[in-house]
């Protein structure tokens, strides 16, 4: 049985082939290029568009390659960008920081200036106690400052509170606002005597504190400043407290009652101003401090 054999049509005979295919047409294009015409029509008619659709793809590719390429640019210059705002966003909170710090010392100066007849220290305000108001706060200086117990304690233009306990730097200050508190007061025109009591919960609901034990027969007025008085045992005469509101008569009729709204700012005490000279006790001091 006879197996016919397979052409095989080598590469390298394909090569061969297509070179002398390309040398006659060469020629022909040459030495006949009025009969070479209308083929050259034709391979133009086929090359052309091929080219023209190559150049198209070609310049879609670059125009994309640049889109990309710019949209990584801008996605580098936004992130730059951010991080320039960051720290722009940062400055400004150590400006406005540092704003506030300025304004706080004002603060203390101008206080400090309408009690000059005291000397004082001022300090930062390191704790507080639970909740949201100052009934209670711990200030950052101590005995090494020259601190001690019942010293008075000033904040934004008024009294704050009284030193209740000492340590070496720190000291602990029960706030007027706090229950455990007692002020002996005097209305400043009238000079009417009276007791400001501390009211932790009337002080939440309406921002102000209790006035007690108003003679019946004082002669106070809406909106009339309460100090310190001469006669306390702890505080020394003269402090500012608030203005005292809604006077009205008790139901025995020996005494009137009122509410005081304080000179200071309770739920925001960031620095104090701490009245070193201790008042000198009277031996006759009432119950009130």
């Amino acid at each position: 049985m006879k197996y016919r054999r397979k052409f095989e049509f080598s590469p390298k005979l394909l090569l061969i082939f297509l070179t002398v295919v390309c040398a006659l047409l060469l020629t022909v294009s040459v030495m006949f290029r009025d009969v070479a015409k209308p083929f050259t029509n034709v391979v133009g008619m086929v090359i052309i568009p091929m080219q023209n659709g190559i150049n198209r793809v070609g310049g879609w590719a670059g125009d994309t390659f640049g889109d990309f390429k710019s949209l990584k640019e801008l996605r580098q210059e936004n992130e730059e960008l951010k991080a320039e705002i960051e720290k722009l966003n940062e400055a400004n909170k150590r400006l406005n920081g540092s704003k506030e710090e300025l304004a706080q010392a004002e603060n203390l100066l101008d206080l400090k200036d309408n009690y000059k007849d005291y000397n004082t220290i001022g300090a930062r305000v390191i704790s507080k106690g639970s909740g949201n108001w100052y009934q209670t706060l711990v200030i950052n200086k101590g005995t090494k400052d020259g601190i001690k117990k019942d010293m008075n304690v000033l904040a934004d233009g008024g009294l704050a509170g009284i030193i209740t306990d000492v340590g070496i730097n720190y000291a602990k200050v029960r706030t007027i606002i706090d229950d455990d508190s007692s002020v002996s007061a005097m209305s400043e025109k009238s000079r009417n005597l009276c007791v400001v009591k501390g009211n932790s919960e009337s002080i939440k609901e309406n921002g102000m504190i209790d006035v007690k034990y108003i003679s019946k027969d004082a002669e106070m007025h809406e909106g009339e400043r309460l100090t310190t008085s001469h006669i306390s045992s702890k505080y020394v005469p003269g402090l500012l407290i608030g203005n005292i509101k809604n006077i009205a008569m008790d139901p025995s009729n020996l005494t009137q009652s009122a509410v005081v709204v304080p000179e200071v700012d309770f739920e925001h005490i960031e620095k104090v101003l701490v009245i070193t000279d201790l008042k000198i006790v009277p031996s006759d001091s009432d119950s009130a401090d």
